[in-house]
């Protein structure tokens, strides 16, 4: 029996040490793999850029094993910035003839992101080189983007996604209710409705106003930009969304010149030889966007330092919280904006934000670190999908500040909220508490009850000097009266279009006017453009995959799916600060 149980554990001994080398084998291999992908991409001739238009943020990190067992759940999500730089260098080889779009019914990105691609696509065709667009369906943002092409084609059996544009709120108070919970709000701001969902089961009239004119302004640039390209009038682009042809036959989309052709996929590598007048033959060499990202630039020797554009990606609070969404840290943000400040090498700072804004006292340790960074060198803001409430708190102090005309800016408010929930312990689940306390607000903030009338006044006060300070942080940035700033607040959103009328911005562009502008205020035209901060190496993809956050995040993201940011929403409310500078709710723009 005891070389039973010598055999049975020597066994299991040896599996547990197979599978830890066979984990570490696999590692290594994945490692190798992905290495070896980022290796420098060698032209061929005849070669094209096949740019496909899924799911698109400002930066995204590979994850390295989603392409070995779907252990992700979602498709690889594409960076805004990798975009760019490819299609530049697609421009800039004379080998590669042209880019191919595969457009899709399910793009998933934001208008200003769709605008900044549609736009280096534009500059792209003054090359010369042909783009040729291809979907078996297209969605409203992928119609947007592939409309600058010359050839737009579509499978017979396709759609159109041209529908105009809407924008949904969900509302949580009778849920709520349900279940015994009642949100303490305290706020400033008309329009700062972040926290009507908590409050209301339905969208008071001044956050109706607003969505209307943000939408309205937006789909308004949608609509000018694709008459441009497609040569069809305005006013018969609007009417055709007023048609239903989300369900029109495919024939109905080239009679009224929205597609140039229905085709079959089957028969795009012979349009495409056509177009690059290639003989039956030949063949053209196709380039994925990684590919195209490897293209070694010519080396440059660079005398007067550097540019650096630092990245401010997600929510403005702290990493320790649930989720792998983005989230700007401020001990992170404000560490690295110093190191900026000191490195004698970084003439100018690009500070690239796309955030929905968060935590108000995370929001102005930011701040002052980018007053601190103006002194002594330029700083230009560029403002992406976001730049909303925390996310132009953190930018008002900046020399110049460019949006695209679709970003989301503003939302100059502030508010704080508290959960209670004294009904769900005392009358649904029979649970009571008694509190001995030494002083009148030792126990404010307890979930167990209500605010009284005190503590309430306490909490509105602590709001209204948030305010009073953050409105003074954008007057003083924007060298405008307090006054003046406060007349276009009160939380309301903007876009980029607009705060450049109201002086919030000072022009409209994307990164690389703001990156010229940085040259400028600089005095240096001969440097380099680094980035920060690094992108997460491939091993820390490798071991957050393999710990199960972003397998667990993925799954919630399936069963959730468009409803995933209210839920992570839910989620986090006692993890937040209580002051937020936030845009209202979660933006859903379809």
């Amino acid at each position: 029996m005891k070389d039973f149980f010598k055999q049975v554990l020597a066994t299991i001994t040896g599996i547990v040490i197979l599978g830890i080398v066979l984990t570490v084998l696999g590692i290594v291999s994945v490692a190798g793999m992905i290495a070896s992908s980022g290796a420098e991409t060698t032209v061929e001739d005849n070669s094209i850029f096949v740019l496909q238009l899924e799911s698109v943020e400002e930066r995204a990190a590979e994850n390295p094993l989603s392409a070995l067992a779907g252990l992700t759940g979602e498709s690889q999500t594409a960076g805004l910035d990798d975009i760019l730089s490819a299609i530049k260098k697609a421009a800039e080889n004379d080998k590669i003839k042209g880019i191919y779009i595969e457009g899709s019914a399910s793009t998933a990105m934001n208008p200003a992101t769709a605008q900044a691609i549609r736009k280096e696509l534009v500059n792209f065709k003054k090359t010369g080189k042909f783009i040729i667009s291809y979907a078996d369906s297209y969605s409203r943002n992928a119609y947007y983007i592939a409309s600058v092409a010359d050839k737009m084609l579509l499978n017979p059996q396709g759609v159109v996604e041209w529908n105009g544009m809407a924008s949904q709120v969900m509302y949580y108070k009778d849920a709520l209710d349900k279940i015994g919970i009642n949100m303490q709000v305290f706020k400033v701001g008309t329009y700062k409705s972040a926290v009507e969902p908590y409050l209301m089961n339905e969208m008071s009239e001044a956050n109706r106003e607003q969505i209307s004119s943000y939408i309205g302004d937006i789909w308004q640039e949608t609509l000018k930009e694709v008459s441009a390209s497609r040569k069809i009038a305005k006013d018969s682009l609007n009417a055709y969304a007023d048609r239903g042809l989300l369900m029109a036959d495919a024939k109905e989309y080239v009679k009224l010149k929205l597609i140039d052709k229905l085709v079959y996929a089957s028969e795009i590598k012979d349009i495409i030889k056509e177009t690059m007048k290639l003989e039956e033959d030949d063949d053209y060499n196709k380039l994925s966007l990684t590919e195209v990202v490897n293209i070694k630039n010519a080396p440059n020797k660079f005398k007067e330092g550097e540019i650096a554009v630092y990245y401010a990606c997600g929510e403005i609070g702290s990493s320790t919280g649930y989720g792998t969404e983005s989230i700007i840290d401020q001990k992170e943000v404000t560490k690295d904006l110093r190191s900026l400040r000191k490195d004698e090498e970084v003439k100018a700072v690009v500070f690239r934000v796309n955030s929905p804004g968060g935590s108000a006292y995370d929001s102005e340790q930011i701040w002052k670190e980018v007053v601190d960074l103006s002194k002594e060198k330029p700083v230009v803001v560029s403002m992406g999908d976001y730049a909303a409430s925390g996310g132009y708190y953190i930018s008002c102090a900046a020399n110049y500040i460019f949006a695209e005309p679709t970003t989301l800016t503003g939302s100059i408010g502030i508010f704080g909220m508290f959960p209670e929930a004294s009904d769900l312990l005392n009358n649904k689940l029979g649970v009571h508490f008694q509190t001995v306390k030494t002083n009148q607000y030792s126990d404010l903030g307890d979930l167990s009850r209500p605010m009284n009338e005190a503590e309430q006044a306490i909490m509105q006060n602590n709001v209204n000097r948030g305010y009073e300070l953050f409105t003074k942080r954008c007057a003083d940035g924007r060298k405008m009266k307090q006054d003046d700033i406060k007349k276009i607040a009160e939380g309301r959103v903007w876009t980029g279009n607009q705060a450049l009328k109201l002086g919030l911005v000072d022009a409209l562009g994307g990164l690389d006017k703001a990156i010229e502008k940085a040259k400028e205020l600089a005095k240096v035209k001969d440097c380099c453009i680094n980035t920060y901060p690094a992108k997460p190496s491939v091993l820390d993809n490798i071991l957050s995959t393999v710990t199960g956050g972003s397998y667990a995040e993925a799954k919630l993201k399936e069963v959730f799916g468009e409803f995933y940011q209210d839920f992570e929403n839910l989620r986090n409310i006692q993890k937040k600060d209580y002051l937020q500078t936030r845009l209202p709710y979660v933006l859903k723009l379809n």
